[in-house]
């Protein structure tokens, strides 16, 4: 992933199907070029589904599958790499 602005946000999920989509659409509206990166971690709730469609609809936004609950603390390395 190339990102061509100076803010990224990374955004750690896991069973977040309700927070997602309004969370997304709030920070996109902010006044700074920014990207997103959505981190889920194999929610069952469908949060990666969701975050897959808001990905199609927005070349802002990036996701990342993991595949197992792996925590807050690995999240953010994942996300800047």
């Amino acid at each position: 992933m190339a990102f061509d602005s100076t803010v990224l946000v990374v955004i750690p999920t896991y069973n977040e199907a309700a927070n997602i989509k309004p969370l997304v659409t709030q920070v996109l509206a902010q006044p700074v070029s920014l990207h997103i990166v959505i981190i889920d971690d194999n929610s069952p709730n469908g949060t990666g589904e969701i975050a897959e469609a808001l990905v199609r609809l927005c070349n802002r936004l990036f996701l990342i599958h993991r595949s197992n609950k792996l925590g807050l603390g690995s999240t953010y390395p994942d996300g800047f790499r």
